[in-house]
């Protein structure tokens, strides 16, 4: 073993690398499998929080939504309300002491983070889907589209760009976070670097190269999130098109502002304009005309 700093952290890398990669894995797997099935259930939960309801609607379905919803809201506020620790023991050894289930390490891990990362989703979509103005809604209603027609194709796809932010800083956290599943015995990034630190007894080093190895993966998703949410704003410019000659807007153009419609839109003006100076030109000339003819 090196007595430098430095070559303790080569020497763990030639011998452990292997080992850091494996946990690196596993940490990337557990955090994108779950950040993906607790935005499914975040959906569905922020979906049915926002289900209106008004005294006219029949009294069964305003007991089944006030009992689906007071469950809904248990849920989210037990999960949000307690370290994920604390989640991850009471799953995995109490559905084995309670109700006998024995669950495998990966199940738990998957369950666990999941249903997690959905309690936080809820709230980030219910408060993404109430940002959305209400006219929408009532634009799409007025034309006879049903509330699920209404918020599948006008209301979710706005908010899902609204919360793009919230869901890769999930990402983010679950990435962190996946460290606690080391209590249940799932061999993630930051349990391979407590064995590694065990065997050699090198912490500093050890841990050291494991910061850096969590920082690459979320610095990296964090980019890739970014460039998405880029790609879903759409481009700056765009065109216009309107058909009212007497609007000042008539024809093409660019927002706020691009160089090929703007050329098009001055050349019609000229056009325009050279189309109404022959015409005066024309009618001077039957002026001209008329007059000859009447002093002859």
């Amino acid at each position: 073993m090196p007595q430098d700093y430095w070559g303790r952290m080569v020497y763990i890398l030639q011998t452990r690398g292997m080992s850091y990669l494996n946990g690196a894995k596993n940490t990337m797997i557990i955090a994108l499998v779950s950040t993906l099935i607790g935005c499914v259930i975040g959906f569905a939960v922020g979906i049915v929080q926002t289900i209106p309801v008004s005294k006219k609607d029949n009294i069964f379905k305003r007991a089944l939504l006030f009992v689906v919803r007071l469950i809904l809201n248990i849920y989210v506020e037990v999960f949000r309300g307690t370290p994920m620790m604390a989640q991850a023991m009471f799953i995995y050894f109490g559905s084995a002491a309670l109700f006998n289930i024995n669950m495998s390490m990966w199940f738990a891990a998957f369950f666990i983070v999941s249903i997690n990362t959905g309690a936080y989703m809820a709230e980030t979509v219910r408060g993404g889907i109430l940002s959305i103005d209400p006219g929408q809604t009532e634009g799409a209603k007025a034309i006879g589209m049903t509330h699920v027609q209404t918020m599948l194709y006008v209301i979710l796809p706005q908010a899902l760009r609204n919360i793009m932010p919230q869901i890769g800083n999930n990402l983010i956290i679950n990435i962190k976070d996946t460290c606690v599943l080391s209590v249940i015995g799932i061999v993630e990034l930051f349990y391979a670097t407590k064995s590694v630190a065990g065997a050699l007894y090198t912490y500093f080093e050890a841990f050291t190269i494991a910061m850096v190895m969590y920082f690459v993966l979320t610095f990296t998703c964090s980019r890739l999130l970014r460039l998405w949410e880029k790609k879903l704003d759409g481009a700056d410019n765009y065109d216009l098109a309107t058909t009212d000659t007497l609007a000042h807007t008539s024809g093409m153009y660019s927002y706020p502002g691009g160089n090929s419609s703007e050329k098009r839109r001055t050349d019609g003006m000229e056009k325009g304009q050279a189309a109404q100076s022959e015409e005066r030109n024309d009618e001077a000339s039957a002026d001209r005309s008329f007059g000859k003819e009447r002093d002859r």
